[in-house]
């Protein structure tokens, strides 16, 4: 287990930087600020191609603290996700943290969120807006009630209890961050790195903090698109890790959208004058295989290890299992006097939930990600 860290560390701190000429020097200014005695400060600006002076403004403050400033850039706009994974992965502090240059939040605040780590209490602390009782500016309403809504369905998934899984102070080991895989671009990091962090059973802890936010006037540049591609995320890096009790309601719609694409074909068939003993067969068959591709993209797609056909092989012997327990089902409830549709659906039922628990760990297994635990030194 590693020691608590009582002499001096070093944070390295990840500036995303595009078209922020009016703030980045006051932004780098408290961020320096923060340094003393025990507290070494790494301050890594990353310009995604910025069209004003932000980049020249970078340089010139790199020359000015050349020790405690990298400066680096990217030739074209990728997206605040982009601009972090270039920074974290020339981070070379013992702590990682993430500061916009638009000062909503205040640098000060990241000596608080460094004690759990310090004390080896923590690998990765949130900054929230929603616990603190300090000074937060008064902006939007719907702002915060989308932002409340996108943390408690990434909680729904993560297992967490996080209040503002959006905030933009997280900082972290910097031997986790650099190790995570991260996908997003744009401000879809936010719910990715948290999916991550989750998964890897990490100590994570939540502070309060204050916030200053900005209006779209003064250069805010999230929008509602970006809220869409956050609940995207939430589904896309959880599913095939959320709680058993996720995964069956998300298999249950996946199953509700095969049952829609299985009527809609038996139908169309039978209208077009197809025998039923054919179109109701083709129908079945094609929605079955709708159900596996959704099962792998959306709720299982990071579970498949076998082979194609092996695992189509295992996948028919599952249906053909759950299948004849169906079977035997209805038989046990009509000779115990059920109606044939309390015995249908009760075996429909049955069937459902086997067909998950098939799916999840015979056709799909998904190996453990178990706590993360630090490389020895």
């Amino acid at each position: 287990m590693r020691a608590i860290q009582a002499g001096p560390v070093k944070l390295s701190v990840i500036i995303p930087c595009y078209n922020e000429e009016a703030t980045l020097r006051l932004c780098v200014d408290r961020v320096l600020e923060v340094k003393d005695d025990n507290l070494k400060i790494e301050i890594i600006i990353v310009d995604d191609a910025s069209s004003d002076n932000s980049l020249l403004i970078a340089r010139e403050l790199a020359q000015r603290h050349e020790k405690e400033i990298l400066v680096l850039k990217h030739k074209i706009n990728k997206g605040k996700g982009a601009a972090l994974k270039t920074g974290f992965q020339n981070a070379t502090g013992d702590f990682v943290a993430i500061q916009d240059a638009d000062l909503e939040y205040d640098p000060m605040d990241l000596k608080m969120l460094l004690l759990p780590l310090r004390d080896n209490r923590a690998d990765v602390v949130i900054g929230s807006r929603f616990l603190s009782s300090g000074a937060h500016r008064v902006l939007y309403f719907w702002h915060s009630i989308g932002n409340r809504f996108l943390t408690l369905m990434s909680n729904m998934f993560t297992d967490l209890n996080l209040t503002d899984m959006e905030s933009c102070y997280k900082v972290f080991k910097r031997e986790i961050i650099q190790r995570i895989d991260l996908k997003e671009n744009r401000f879809g990091f936010e719910p990715e790195v948290v999916a991550k962090v989750a998964q890897m059973r990490v100590r994570i802890f939540e502070i309060g903090i204050s916030y200053s936010g900005r209006t779209y006037e003064e250069g805010k540049k999230i929008g509602v698109k970006d809220g869409f591609r956050a609940l995207y995320c939430i589904l896309k890096y959880n599913a095939h890790k959320a709680p058993l009790p996720m995964q069956f309601l998300i298999y249950l719609a996946i199953g509700g959208v095969a049952a829609m694409f299985n009527l809609f074909l038996f139908l169309s068939l039978y209208h077009a004058g197809i025998k039923v003993s054919l179109c109701a067969p083709v129908a079945f068959i094609s929605a079955a295989i709708i159900n596996y591709v959704l099962c792998i993209f959306i709720l299982f797609k990071h579970q498949v290890r076998w082979k194609a056909p092996m695992e189509m092989l295992t996948y028919m012997g599952v249906v053909g299992g759950v299948a004849c327990v169906d079977l035997m089902a209805v038989k046990y409830l009509l000779n115990w006097g059920a109606s044939p549709v309390i015995a249908k659906l009760s075996a429909t039922g049955l069937a459902l939930l086997l067909n998950f628990l098939g799916r999840r760990f015979i056709v799909f297994p998904e190996k453990g990600s178990g706590p993360w635990r630090p490389q020895e030194r």
